[in-house]
């Protein structure tokens, strides 16, 4: 048995029960559910939630990810009003909006982006938005339309180095994402994020390049997890990292420049979103 290997905790029942009965009555997705995230109870808990919009087929096809690869769903009208309804009910304060790609729509979906936090807004004035978004292949028009919103934070992940990015996300680019991250970064006052995986088969070195990568286009947080393969059809797990390393990682990045690092084997890209301070 590798020792560094992930455990977690077995989540409580009854509180992932009561938050997918409220998901499921409001015809809603959670990327906590959708990704076998490991600690969706530990955030419900903390009253957050990654709501998964835009439907559950992805247009692209990335070798780590478990949600389901497809033909772009027909948008679902009532998403926005449905998602401020189950925030009430759940009693959120912090709420993540994430989706899948789809590079099927012409703003490749960042209009609904900004019906659902339109309709946040209006119906849950006090809760506060983090956007993870995709990288809307770095289109000025559908980035404009996210930062129009005025969001508190503004996320999109790079999930590796450059050398192993293709092999891992096909249908995405490395500088692409630098470049959506930067376009974030420059034209609005949100806080920028990004999130790398660890165990694809990246060197230590690398891994410092890619932060640095981050850093000089304007992300000031940063999360770092261990990667887990979903399935025997995704890609191996070359390694699994100890804490030790992790947090080795997070002080090198501290002293980099990052204002906010979360790093531990089972850290997710909104692991403890509402204050990334571990």
């Amino acid at each position: 048995m590798n020792p560094y290997k992930p455990r977690v905790k077995a989540p409580d029942p009854y509180l992932i029960k009561q938050t997918k009965d409220i998901l499921q009555r409001n015809n809603l997705n959670s990327v906590c559910e959708e990704a076998s995230c490991p600690n969706r109870a530990e955030c419900y808990f903390h009253n957050t939630t990654t709501f998964m919009i835009l439907g559950k087929s992805c247009t692209r096809s990335c070798h780590f990810c478990s949600v389901q690869t497809g033909k772009g769903e027909e948008i679902n009208k009532d998403e926005p009003s449905s998602l401020a309804r189950a925030i009430n009910e759940l009693g959120l304060d912090y709420v993540v909006l994430t989706s899948v790609d789809r590079d099927d729509l012409k703003d490749y979906g960042a209009g609904h982006f900004k019906a659902c936090v339109s309709k946040i807004k209006e119906k849950c004035p006090k809760v506060e938005i983090e956007l993870l978004t995709p990288d809307f292949r770095a289109d000025s028009s559908a980035l404009d339309i996210i930062i129009s919103l005025g969001v508190k934070k503004l996320a999109h992940n790079e999930e590796t180095i450059r050398r192993i990015s293709k092999a891992v996300r096909p249908q995405s680019s490395y500088d692409r994402s630098l470049k959506t991250l930067e376009y974030y970064a420059l034209h609005s006052q949100s806080i920028i994020k990004s999130s790398l995986m660890l165990g694809l088969g990246e060197s230590d070195s690398e891994l410092l390049e890619t932060m640095q990568d981050l850093l000089d286009v304007g992300v000031s947080e940063l999360t770092l997890g261990q990667y887990l393969q979903p399935s025997p059809k995704h890609l191996e797990v070359q390694r699994y990292c100890s804490q030790d390393l992790f947090d080795e990682l997070k002080a090198e990045a501290l002293d980099m420049g990052f204002k906010a690092v979360a790093s531990g084997p089972l850290v997710r890209s909104s692991y403890h979103a509402k204050d990334l301070s571990l």
